[in-house]
């Protein structure tokens, strides 16, 4: 029984796994009350089946505080033998922001960190949560930039 243990966690271990990276955050859109960040997240199924995702987890974090969190049951599955790419989409209220600001200082630029958790489900290993993070710094809209525009992205 023993050998037979060892033999399966070997091919388990050998066994090629799904990879993801974690585009930087932007800004995506902003109204007078919010601002839609954005990220992406690049998936490469290695096999010859397609793969569910069974859900995908994020968390927006600034000045070691978190902005928002949330999770996106069931996005779809992931084709065999090709890269996916999965939107993640972050609304922040605006007044949030300007309270981080305070605390950050003028400069506008906020330093953010998005950490998302894939979680697929693998033939025999079952539910494999595939972790990301990236850290990096946005510049905030202006005031004038959210009178003027509304629809438009902002610096990235």
């Amino acid at each position: 029984i023993d050998k037979a243990k060892e033999f399966v966690a070997e091919k388990i271990a050998q066994t090629p796994k799904p990879e993801a990276s974690l585009a930087s955050v932007s800004i995506r859109s902003f109204t007078r009350d919010s601002v839609l960040f954005h990220s992406e997240v690049a998936v490469l199924n290695p096999y010859s089946h397609s793969i569910p995702i069974c859900q995908l987890s994020y968390a927006l974090k600034s000045a070691g505080r978190e902005v928002a969190s949330g999770t996106m049951p069931d996005p779809g599955s992931l084709p065999a033998s090709a890269e996916t790419k999965l939107e993640v989409s972050v609304k922040v209220p605006y007044d949030f922001l300007i309270s981080l600001m305070r605390d950050i200082g003028r400069d506008r630029d906020i330093d953010d960190e998005m950490q998302v958790g894939l979680t697929i489900d693998l033939p025999i290993i079952g539910d494999f949560t595939i972790p990301l993070s990236t850290k990096g710094e946005i510049k905030l809209p202006t005031l004038s930039d959210l009178l003027c525009g509304g629809g438009g992205g902002g610096d990235e």
